[in-house]
């Protein structure tokens, strides 16, 4: 079975700015996690879970995550396969992820699924 597109991400400098504009653009509404200025939708309202907030790399991106069972061997394989690490792997109480920029420098993410 392919791995799917599970969360999506839209990180910058100013994720107040960055969410009410995605807000008032598309009608979106936010689930705060305001320890790390990050705002959540939720899939019934966006297709996809999602979050909109701060970047904790400096320079913001726009990208989507796709759901692996192991995040370290993924990671590791798209390095092999010319992938940059961007955010390494990051253990959270409710998600680990990690994001890599591909061959021509797009940022992609990986969250492990849950076992």
């Amino acid at each position: 079975m392919a791995n799917k597109i599970v969360w999506f991400e839209v990180v910058g400098k100013d994720a107040d700015t960055l969410k009410g504009f995605f807000g008032e653009l598309f009608g979106w509404k936010y689930e705060e996690a305001k320890a790390v200025n990050y705002g959540m939708t939720s899939a019934a309202l966006t297709g996809i879970g999602g979050g909109v907030g701060a970047s904790p790399a400096g320079a913001g991106w726009a990208t989507f995550y796709v759901g692996v069972d192991d995040i370290e061997a993924a990671l590791a394989k798209a390095k092999r396969l010319g992938a940059k690490e961007l955010l390494p792997v990051t253990r959270m109480p409710d998600a680990t992820f990690a994001v890599f920029a591909d061959p021509e420098g797009h940022p992609v993410g990986l969250l492990e699924n849950k076992r």
